[in-house]
């Protein structure tokens, strides 16, 4: 009489089903936030070192495709403008439209009146090596680099027809991260956060890009269940003896 051995095929069932239910949950999540990712998000080069330390010149980051007039103090957008020779752009707003943007004679950038902090600019920089003040209309947008000595910004248009403001409605792009080289969220600055209007709020960037490695790690560990479990119950072949083996009933 032949002896069936014990089997396992419960959890081995189970084992497989919740193995395909993480590839099936990976796969969405995965899938999905690359999908969501290229609607909200396009990818730029930074074209020149006028951002820096902030952006570095040649930098890729990821600009959430928004409205002109989702745009806030601090932000740094991405625009075009054929005042500022129709190519694209990358620049802080620190002035919008009803504001009085100063560069002080001391250095410190007033909006309306009031000093406004820029820790973003590079360690022992003035935030405008000249003075200068224009009034902005509504729906234009006042742009500056961060290294305001490399800048070709609003204060080098100030003669020009819009006196240095641009409109929101140019703006194609606010960054949200860096991409490449040294992957970072940014921060939106707290400076300008008692201004009328706040800052802007942190775009879903981050979310995404947890859910595309949340999506990558339940594909891989739900694709190496079977392998693993097969190795698992694995059982050693018996030795050959000598002899016949003999079975008695």
């Amino acid at each position: 009489m032949s002896v069936k051995p014990r089997t396992n095929d419960g959890r081995g069932r189970l084992g497989r089903v919740l193995s395909g239910l993480a590839v099936a949950v990976g796969c969405v999540l995965f899938l999905g936030g690359f999908a969501l990712g290229a609607v909200l998000y396009q990818p730029y080069t930074v074209p020149s070192d006028s951002m820096t330390p902030t952006l570095a010149v040649g930098s890729k980051v990821l600009a959430e495709r928004i409205d002109g007039s989702e745009v806030r103090r601090g932000d740094i957008v991405v625009f075009t403008d054929p005042l500022w020779g129709d190519v694209t752009m990358v620049k802080r707003v620190v002035g919008v439209g009803g504001d009085t943007v100063t560069g002080a004679d001391d250095g410190r950038l007033l909006i309306n009146g009031k000093p406004v902090e820029e820790p973003y600019l590079p360690a022992g920089q003035p935030a405008s090596d000249y003075a200068f003040s224009t009034t902005l209309p509504a729906g234009k947008l006042f742009l500056l680099g961060d290294e305001r000595r490399n800048s070709v910004d609003s204060r080098s248009h100030l003669q020009d027809a819009g006196h240095g403001a641009v409109p929101a409605s140019s703006v194609v792009g606010r960054v949200d991260a860096v991409a490449w080289p040294s992957p970072a969220v940014l921060e939106r600055p707290a400076s300008f956060a008692a201004l009328p209007g706040g800052i802007s709020g942190p775009g879903p960037v981050a979310p995404l890009f947890y859910a595309i490695v949340a999506g990558c790690v339940l594909i891989l560990g739900g694709a190496a269940y079977g392998p693993l479990a097969g190795l698992g119950g694995r059982k050693p072949a018996p030795a050959s003896g000598g002899g016949r083996d003999r079975v008695s009933a």
